[in-house]
């Protein structure tokens, strides 16, 4: 993979993390970024745990969608989603440090899939998560 398509994807990620005050309020960290892949990671804070003292479904799936939206716009066009799944394996705790590694699985010109494992720093998988985009011909960097 050339180094001008690496720079393209974070240039992406810097253009999208300006506007996007969700990721922004998770507090994530970007580890590594490249076409079709995107790693972030997160601490478990007090007010993302649901009423049994765990991380609330939601905050874990939009912690995965970030990674999914980073990683599906980083070939350059405008990418949303169109279908999401998520499996809950584990409950992640306060204090935890997790990680969202998306990688496609199937890009075409219209849509593309991909997986994001959530885990924590031991590397044990708490959620699994496959969704859908659809590419729009719209270019990220000329929005």
């Amino acid at each position: 993979m050339s180094e001008d398509k690496n720079k393209t994807a974070k240039a992406i990620y810097q253009k999208m993390m300006e506007k996007d005050y969700c990721t922004q309020w998770l507090d994530t960290s970007l580890l590594e970024i490249k076409e079709g892949y995107c790693k972030l990671s997160m601490r478990v804070r007090k007010e993302m745990l649901n009423g049994h003292g765990i991380l609330h479904g939601g905050i874990a799936f939009t912690f995965a969608d970030s990674a999914f939206a980073f990683a599906s716009n980083s070939y350059g066009r405008v990418s949303v989603s169109i279908n999401g799944n998520m499996i809950y394996s584990k409950a992640a705790h306060e204090g935890e440090l997790l990680y969202a590694e998306a990688k496609a699985l199937n890009v075409t010109y219209k849509t593309a899939d991909f997986d994001v494992e959530i885990s924590n720093e031991q590397g044990e998988v708490y959620y699994y998560f496959r969704g859908t985009v659809y590419r729009s011909s719209k270019q990220v960097l000329e929005e």
